[in-house]
């Protein structure tokens, strides 16, 4: 049996003695190089990960971009957005302000603006003289002294005071009461010293309210509420063809009128004059204290 290798002899375990020795002879070297090759392996495998997470971070990179760029997209189109919400509220809330003009309040203020030419047609119509349409045009004037009565108050209630109301409402009292005056002083029913006195109080106090604005605003008295009331009995009762003892009653209420008219004007002087006063030394005080 010399024949036979030893490997072959000792058959498979004798191949595995072979395969542990090195060419140099030397034992256990075989295993050692078979550690090292297995442990290479998970090394390889090791470095094979860490190459397929380098290229997963790779390509996690171009993502994030992408997510920066629509989140960056968004905020654009959001901004816009809010930018045309604010021009579109400020569209609506202008449109609101230009409708705000045609309430209730400056409705009845232009109705009576309208009835002014209506009562004057009516009052002079056929000479001036016929009860029927000296009936016509009382209504005409009633219906515009309650109209100023309900305006300013809505106005005020409701907040529907506007410029246009400011300006447009005493002038429509001027215009229907004034008409109402000269119509009567033309017709021979009224003196016309009545006619300048109330007017001429009237155009006075309103060119004064302007004067002294800038110093601030000349309240309404309950005076002066009573006597537009008392004036505006007075004239629809002048109006109104009356004879007998209505004829004197009526006499007697415009005599309360022009009363009322001339103290309550003075009283609106007076009060002017205070305010201005007021005005001034206020005005006074804040430069010495800007100059201190």
């Amino acid at each position: 049996m010399t024949g036979v290798p030893a490997s072959a002899a000792g058959g498979p375990s004798g191949a595995r003695r072979a395969a542990s020795i090195t060419p140099g002879g030397v034992p256990g070297a075989g295993r050692a190089v078979a550690r090292e090759g297995r442990g290479a392996g998970p090394s390889g495998g090791g470095t094979a990960r860490r190459g397929l997470s380098g290229r997963g971070a790779g390509s996690a990179q171009p993502h994030a971009d992408e997510a920066a760029r629509a989140a960056a997209s968004r905020a654009v189109a959001d901004s816009e957005d809010g930018a045309k919400a604010a021009r579109g509220a400020k569209i609506a809330a202008a449109a609101v302000n230009q409708a705000s003009v045609w309430n209730i309040a400056n409705l009845l203020t232009m109705l009576r603006l309208l009835l002014v030419p209506a009562f004057v047609a009516l009052m002079l119509a056929d000479g001036g003289y016929d009860p029927a349409w000296r009936s016509l045009a009382w209504a005409a004037f009633a219906i515009a002294m309650i109209t100023d009565l309900f305006d300013g108050h809505l106005a005020r209630t409701y907040n529907l005071v506007t410029d246009f109301g400011k300006i447009a409402d005493p002038i429509a009292d001027k215009a229907i009461m004034g008409a109402a005056l000269i119509c009567l002083s033309a017709l021979g029913d009224l003196p016309w010293w009545v006619t300048g006195v109330i007017l001429g109080r009237e155009l006075g106090i309103t060119l004064l309210r302007f004067l002294v604005i800038r110093y601030g605003v000349i309240p309404a008295s309950r005076g002066g509420k009573l006597k537009t009331l008392t004036q505006g009995v007075a004239v629809g009762m002048y109006v109104l063809a009356l004879t007998g003892w209505l004829a004197t009653l009526r006499w007697w209420v415009m005599a309360a009128a022009v009363v009322l008219t001339v103290v309550t004007g003075l009283d609106y002087v007076k009060q002017a004059i205070v305010l201005r006063r007021q005005g001034i030394a206020e005005r006074k005080a804040a430069l010495e204290e800007t100059e201190a």
